[in-house]
């Protein structure tokens, strides 16, 4: 499928298969790297009046000797600065013979006007800070503005986690090979890479596969299969059905931005749940969404017992407390035998409802622990995270991927570590990195809306982790296509044409 994403170990490994089971050894793999990035220069920087390649010792900058090869062969006035001679008997010995420029030395290293810069030292298997004659590299190549293709990875960017580590080059272009790493989708290393080109070098689908990576680039075709189209028969709470709870009469917006995000995404039946004396205010705004009054846990117990309610969202404006415990303890115990007659099967916990359990995660985690406990999604940003899992969050060493899966596996949740570079993950292992948001969702309300969108999925009877992972995508892309301008309440109806889409390419799926 291409979107999966290998450590820096897992690509190793592919590599490694690669060359064993032929017939492309591991020079011949290098060769077509090299040719890749070479060809990338050709059809970007026909002008270029000098191309400077920067050359590692390891396969990396085996790499960049090709790519000067090629260059060179072609009549392109290119140098080679070297911050050291490869391994004796590597393949990337190999390639330095091949090409017929001779290194200087990488301390020597200048530029001029017009030039054009191959990163081939370190890419994605650096695991220190750049340091002396690189670091001094990537600081000409940036103070001078000069373009940068970047071999695998940026150099001084780790391939695991996207940290920057100390300095490092930012490309304008990054050819990587087989498949991305997640250091290429998260930040800041993803704003590093300029724009990713995937190249194929002749490693296999079937390698891939064998490596069993449970990291992907969250895209619709991880997840389309399960997207829900509603069949010929259906009526509306066949379509699903999602209860949101609103807070007071002040703070209704944000259950009414849910409310509308879950009927936007499909679901057939949307009631908004609000307290007594905030009946009014709600009814004042609603006109397809249902409402109904919940202040205490009877008046829910009665709800969902008569409507027999999917999905629910709480904590977009409910407030923190005891009472949101409450109702998130129950909500959770919905699934039990006892309750088989109000039986829920997803739950959205998000803001509040998050923020509520601070000082009580384990009572949470142990609820979503139990047998026969709804799905659970969890939409923490880093703040709301850090009150759920101080430990996690002030981990430096960790990569956000590896935080969220951490969370999910203790929490037993899905969590959704939302952010530009959103982070979707499940108890079982599998992680789905966001790449496709914009700066233009950065505004209030808008969590309140994904909020909404993961239930509407989870009410169609969609599986916890791919509602999430696609509501994750409809949300980020709605709010890229509107651009400038965004508010939440924009959003709902934003997500049509987006959820068009989706919907005429889940009827292409084939057995779908």
């Amino acid at each position: 499928m291409s979107d999966e994403l290998l450590t820096s170990v897992e690509m190793g490994e592919a590599d490694r298969m690669a060359i064993a089971s032929g017939p492309v050894a591991g020079i011949g793999l290098m060769r077509r790297a090299g040719e890749a990035v070479a060809a990338e220069v050709f059809n970007r920087y026909p002008e270029a009046t000098h191309v400077h390649v920067l050359c590692g010792p390891g396969n990396n900058g085996g790499d960049g000797y090709v790519v000067a090869r090629i260059l060179a062969d072609s009549g392109v006035a290119t140098t080679i600065w070297a911050s050291a001679a490869p391994r004796p008997e590597s393949d990337a010995a190999l390639a330095a013979a091949e090409c017929p420029i001779a290194p200087r030395p990488l301390s020597g290293f200048e530029a001029g006007p017009g030039s054009i810069v191959v990163d081939a030292l370190y890419g994605a298997g650096l695991s220190k800070p750049l340091s002396g004659d690189a670091a001094r590299a990537a600081d000409i190549a940036s103070n001078r503005r000069l373009p940068v293709i970047a071999v695998d990875l940026p150099s001084g960017v780790s391939g695991d986690s996207g940290k920057v580590l100390g300095i490092a080059f930012t490309a304008a272009v990054t050819v990587t090979f087989a498949r991305k790493k997640p250091g290429h989708l998260l930040l800041p290393g993803r704003e590093r890479c300029g724009e990713i080109v995937l190249a194929d070098i002749g490693i296999g689908d079937d390698i891939i596969a064998r490596l069993r990576s449970r990291a992907f680039e969250n895209r619709p075709a991880r997840w389309l299969r399960d997207f829900p189209i509603p069949a010929v028969d259906a009526h509306k709470y066949k379509r699903g059905h999602v209860g949101v709870f609103s807070g007071g009469p002040s703070a209704t917006g944000a259950a009414r931005l849910s409310a509308l995000a879950a009927a936007r995404s499909g679901a057939g039946a949307v009631t908004v749940l609000s307290p007594g004396n905030a009946m009014q205010v709600n009814a004042a705004h609603l006109t397809s969404i249902m409402l109904r009054k919940a202040d205490d846990l009877a008046d829910i117990e009665e709800f969902a017992g008569e409507r027999r309610p999917s999905a629910f969202v709480l904590g977009p404006g409910f407030g923190v407390g005891e009472k949101t415990r409450t109702f998130g303890l129950a909500l959770l115990a919905a699934g039990q035998p006892r309750n088989a007659a109000a039986q829920v099967d997803g739950l959205v916990f998000d803001a509040d409802a998050i923020t509520s359990f601070r000082e009580a995660q384990d009572v949470l985690f142990e609820a979503a622990r139990r047998q026969n406990a709804p799905a659970l999604v969890m939409t923490p940003h880093e703040g709301e995270f850090a009150r759920l899992f101080p430990d996690m969050a002030g981990d430096d060493a960790s990569s956000k991927l590896d935080k969220a899966r951490a969370a999910a596996a203790r929490a037993n949740a899905i969590i959704v570590y939302k952010g530009a570079d959103t982070v979707i993950a499940a108890p079982d292992g599998r992680a789905a990195i966001n790449a496709n948001g914009a700066a233009w969702l950065a505004t209030a309300g808008s969590g309140d809306v994904l909020s909404g969108i993961s239930a509407g999925l989870m009410a169609q009877a969609m599986p916890a982790f791919e509602a999430a992972c696609a509501a994750v995508w409809i949300h980020a892309e709605a709010g890229s296509r509107f651009g400038p301008g965004l508010i939440a309440e924009d959003l709902p109806l934003a997500l049509v044409p987006v959820l068009r889409e989706l919907v005429e390419a889940r009827r292409k799926v084939p057995n779908g």
